[in-house]
């Protein structure tokens, strides 16, 4: 794609258009920007985006290369420019390309490449987002795992040269493989994106800076952008460095937003068609009635967008990342698109199509939608063959005193086995000081209990032993947090690890064992012992199923416990029975005609060792009662007699509202009491509840928790309390409006467990977001802080 036109001389600014800051009008391009960018077919102009000298809108739809087999990138791909999109927006997911530090991987499943070349085939335009972070809902967001092998907790996505030195290689290694896919080089690459969301991070515009500049050293020419939420637009403005605002309702305030820091086209960086499945919460929905209303307003108003997401696809293998504080992703990353996680198109798809053609240039038409994949059923197959986790531990051990992150053992994630002696004596209690993420707990090869850190499980009772016995924990790693400070999310057990007897002195267990099974890049398979019949505990399942085509099919999970599936050597991902996803998308490229392998790890055990291929997924079903073993929570509140350190009242409406108090108070909990809200009704809700410090800078949610919630909605939404600290503002901790506790009514109490005592100025409370009519805003509350808000009789 190359073209002899040139710009008049009136848009022949570096980069194009120009940004409004202070009062002054400054070019979107640094001087440094290379002077091939001038002379580009495409710039940002002072209202429009200019191609071949004429204003595009783009209609843009987000697509993840890694999500999504290679065998089918076209047909997705052709399915979008269907749905009436122009452009393809591609993430590129640093540590999918450098798992093991300075060893990279362009090929297969990872051709970056070769995907922007099919998609100038089908005609789409490309917006790549190279990083260093993404987010997406991806293991770490993005970054590589062996960065956490640097102590400290605050150099990631800053200035600090132990971050900033590998960035500059991976983005070097992106201009050698992409740089001659752009625009200017007769490629389909338009723009390419500085970090991702930084200002919902942090504040240190030097940093973002030097990310625009590696990228700049990296050979890239093409016009640069940032994208943030509405609310963190300003916080992180470089002028120079054109801004796109990520919202899912109200374009008019997102583009207005722009306006306030900028001249230039309108455009939303990501619009958000749907939303991503944790386990253990309901599946999500994205409304498709508004979303066209936005689509068309974005498009009427000469504004440009991505939908996020287009398609969602598949987080397979070990791919899948963590809400904050710890909320496990599902593989399934339907994000209830328009187009499925199979590529299916419905009538959301139709929706979108239709909203969209009447916007269409004149020389446009939408071409007919690529048929549906084949899809089939297989019948059930069962399982005869097991392997039990623990006696197929490799050989090498490592030895420490007390255990320490993975990370330090140059282990990337998968199943860590911790061995030490418990001397003879009375019954007690284990404690870990720190777990990441669940733990089995053997006593002389008998399962006593699991540790939890969805719950900061991390104490079980011990019995009596008349001599001394061999304690085993073995560790399952699922992901990283993949989203703010908490992506320093390091792995496994991490000491000391201290046993207390009954009225007794706690002992420190010291000389550990430590042996582990790294699934490495890709969830590889180790070497295993098989043997017939049920193995004891976590253990692997072997079996061959026959098939006489190779059609796309979904495995029913729904009878297994929780672990990895792999077909063909291929790891399809994690499930969980828990829900809501209980199938397993297992693309029909990846079978073979005949016989096909396929081995499953369970941590917990099957309910029946056997599977079968459904032809229609099932994306939610939540069976809570297969979760883990839980005892009931003791805790209640403390507040009698206590004077709350802060009481006011929230303005009414879904700004986001800061309240500081005069005298920082210090404890371990924080409680937010809910006295009434602003529409009369008995429900209270919390989109997102933040906290400051004495400085007003916001405090490390990491080991954070909810100590106690009053009630909370889980049967017919995702109401859960956790929603209420994990970041994400589009979503809310809901009181409990039916079955059980659905009478509750004011007051609420909602009590965040810091997991030690810190100093605290204020909170930041993002309510409910969406209309006026939702209720649960909250108007009148108390806050307390201290080191007892609880107990645990």
């Amino acid at each position: 794609m190359t073209s002899s036109k040139h710009f008049p001389p009136r848009r022949r600014l570096l980069g194009g258009a120009v940004a409004a800051m202070g009062g002054l009008l400054v070019p979107f391009a640094s001087e440094a920007q290379p002077e091939a960018a001038a002379a580009a077919r495409f710039m940002i102009g002072p209202q429009d985006f200019m191609l071949d000298g004429k204003p595009i809108q783009i209609r843009c739809g987000e697509m993840h290369f890694a999500r999504v087999p290679r065998e089918y990138w076209r047909h997705r791909l052709q399915a979008l420019k269907a749905m009436g999109l122009n452009t393809v927006c591609a993430y590129l997911f640093w540590n999918y390309h450098e798992w093991r530090e300075q060893q990279y991987d362009w090929a297969g499943q990872r051709d970056a490449a070769e995907f922007c070349r099919i998609a100038q085939q089908e005609g789409l335009w490309v917006i790549l987002r190279p990083g260093p972070y993404a987010c997406a809902e991806w293991e770490m967001g993005g970054l590589p795992w062996w960065l956490l092998k640097q102590p400290g907790d605050a150099f990631l996505r800053s200035s600090d040269e132990r971050f900033t030195k590998p960035v500059n290689r991976w983005l070097q290694q992106v201009g050698k493989v992409l740089g001659p896919l752009q625009i200017t080089q007769g490629g389909p690459i338009l723009m390419v994106q500085v970090e991702n969301e930084y200002g919902f991070f942090g504040t240190d515009l030097e940093y973002m800076r030097a990310m625009r500049q590696a990228l700049l050293d990296a050979g890239f020419n093409v016009p640069l952008f940032q994208c943030n939420p509405t609310n963190a637009i300003a916080k992180s403005h470089i002028p120079g460095l054109f801004q796109v605002a990520n919202f899912g309702s109200d374009p008019q305030g997102g583009f207005a937003a722009l306006a306030a820091v900028q001249t230039g086209p309108k455009m939303c960086g990501e619009y958000y068609s749907g939303w991503f499945d944790t386990w253990g919460a309901p599946h999500r929905k994205g409304d498709a009635t508004n979303a066209v209303a936005d689509i068309k307003a974005m498009l009427a108003a000469n504004g440009s967008f991505s939908l996020y997401m287009a398609h969602g696809g598949t987080s397979f293998g070990l791919w899948g990342g963590c809400d904050r504080p710890f909320r496990p992703d599902t593989s399934s990353y339907d994000y209830d698109a328009p187009i499925s996680e199979a590529g299916w198109m419905g009538e959301k798809f139709q929706a979108y199509r239709a909203g969209i053609a009447p916007f269409l240039r004149p020389d446009e038409t939408l071409p007919t939608p690529p048929p549906r994949q084949r899809v089939m059923a297989i019948p059930a197959f069962t399982f005869k063959q097991s392997a039990s986790v623990l006696d197929n531990l490799p050989a090498q051990v490592i030895r420490d005193r007390t255990p320490r992150a993975i990370e330090h053992y140059d282990i990337s994630r998968g199943l860590i086995a911790y061995t030490v002696t418990l001397p003879a004596g009375a019954a007690g209690v284990l404690e870990v000081a720190k777990l990441r993420d669940l733990a089995w707990v053997h006593l002389d090869g008998k399962e006593i209990g699991t540790m939890d850190t969805r719950y900061r499980r991390v104490k079980i009772d011990v019995p009596a032993r008349a001599a001394p016995a061999r304690l085993d924990i073995l560790v399952y790693t699922i992901a990283r947090v993949n989203f703010g400070m908490e992506v320093h999310d390091r792995k496994g057990l991490q000491g000391p690890v201290s046993y207390t007897p009954r009225n007794g002195t706690p002992l420190v267990l010291e000389n550990w064992e430590i042996r582990a099974i790294d699934f490495d890049a890709d969830g590889s398979l180790p070497p295993l012992q098989w043997r017939r019949g049920r193995s004891k505990g976590a253990a692997f399942w072997r079996a061959t199923f026959d098939v006489s085509q190779c059609a796309d099919t979904f495995l029913d999970m729904s009878s297994w416990g929780q672990g990895i599936v792999w077909v063909n050597g291929k790891c399809l991902g994690r499930y969980w029975s828990i829900g809501p996803t209980q199938t397993m998308y297992l693309p029909g490229p990846w079978l073979k005609r005949g016989r096909n392998d396929i081995v499953v790890l369970d941590l917990t055990g099957p309910r029946s060792a056997s599977i079968a291929g459904l032809a229609t997924p099932i994306l939610d079903q939540l069976h809570p009662e297969r979760d883990l073993a839980r005892p009931p929570s003791k805790v209640r509140p403390q507040l009698a007699g206590l004077a709350p350190v802060h009481s006011g009242a929230f303005a009414p409406g879904a700004k986001v509202q800061e309240v500081r108090w005069g005298r920082p108070a210090r404890g371990r909990y924080l409680c937010l009491e809910a006295l009434d809200a602003h529409d009369g009704k008995p429900s209270a809700a919390i989109a997102e509840l933040a906290l400051a410090d004495a400085q007003g800078q916001p405090l490390n949610q990491t080991s954070w928790t909810i100590a106690y919630a009053s009630s909370e909605e889980v049967r017919k939404e995702d109401g859960s309390a956790l929603n209420a600290i994990n970041g994400q503002a589009t979503d809310y901790w809901h009181t409990a409006w039916s079955g059980p506790g659905s009478a509750a009514s004011y007051p609420h109490r909602l009590i965040i467990d810091l997991g030690q005592s810190v100093e605290i100025g204020g909170i930041r409370y993002t309510p409910r977001q969406g209309p006026d009519t939702v209720t649960g805003r909250i108007r009148n509350f108390h806050i307390y802080v201290g080191d007892q808000l609880v107990s645990e009789d």
